[in-house]
């Protein structure tokens, strides 16, 4: 396989909406710079595609994530898509919970965001084109018991999103808020409240239809992606059928 498309970044590429991301983009011929911390396990996953390179990266680091890009860029060209996808959901009782699990959200959450658009937002400007997709969420939008802090990580995502939208708007940047509600991926087990998580999985076995997959999330980010140049699609909101909140 052979690259004839510009080389698009996914963070938090080792498992579930990062993962799905990183293979749907490839699939139609973009190279693909897939970013975690866990290399070994993204080695192992994407061993069988030579369009998806996978590099050990830390979000909350900001020169880890520029050396990454860097190296890439010097091989693919340019980045026209970022996906900040990394992330981390540590739900339980405010008033209980470790103040290293609030630290953890926050730098994972908001400053590894900030990170990943500063390694590419400058370039991005001058060659005035790109797309950048921050993965929200549902909780960026609205509250849940147990998600103060989480819920704050994601509302700050959507404003940065739309702050620098208006900013970008004028050199052809287009920046995109994806909120997706429940979706089947590993993120609920950095939780460490066994009640939190055991509500959850009652709460899905109430869900006829089932909850999200990380494939509806990856379609919509390739849908906002391939619109047009002069169509910035600003925000896709999607939750499971049978999620009322």
């Amino acid at each position: 396989m052979s690259a004839s498309k510009p080389l698009v970044v996914i963070t938090g590429a080792s498992s579930g909406i990062g993962e799905s991301c990183a293979r749907a983009f490839a699939a139609r011929g973009h190279p693909v710079l897939a970013l975690a911390r866990r290399l070994k396990e993204m080695e192992e996953k994407y061993a069988d595609n030579d369009l998806i390179t996978p590099m050990k990266c830390d979000v909350t680091v900001s020169g880890s994530i520029e050396a990454a890009i860097a190296a890439a860029e010097a091989k693919h060209g340019p980045v026209d898509c970022l996906v900040n996808n990394a992330g981390v959901m540590l739900l339980h009782d405010f008033v209980t919970q470790k103040e290293a699990e609030f630290d953890l959200m926050l730098q994972v959450n908001i400053r590894g965001v900030i990170n990943g658009l500063r390694a590419v937002l400058a370039g991005m400007k001058a060659r005035k084109t790109g797309t950048i997709i921050n993965i929200s969420s549902i909780a960026g939008l609205k509250g849940f018991p147990n998600h103060a802090v989480y819920c704050g990580t994601k509302y700050a995502v959507r404003g940065i999103t739309e702050v620098l939208r208006e900013e970008c708007a004028p050199v052809n940047v287009r920046f995109v808020s994806i909120c997706p509600g429940a979706v089947e991926t590993e993120l609920l087990g950095h939780t460490t409240d066994n009640g939190v998580i055991d509500g959850y999985q009652d709460w899905k076995k109430t869900m006829d239809l089932g909850v999200l997959q990380p494939q509806d999330v990856s379609d919509a980010a390739v849908f906002a992606y391939s619109a047009p140049a002069r169509c910035c699609v600003r925000e896709i909101v999607l939750g499971p059928t049978n999620q009322g909140p």
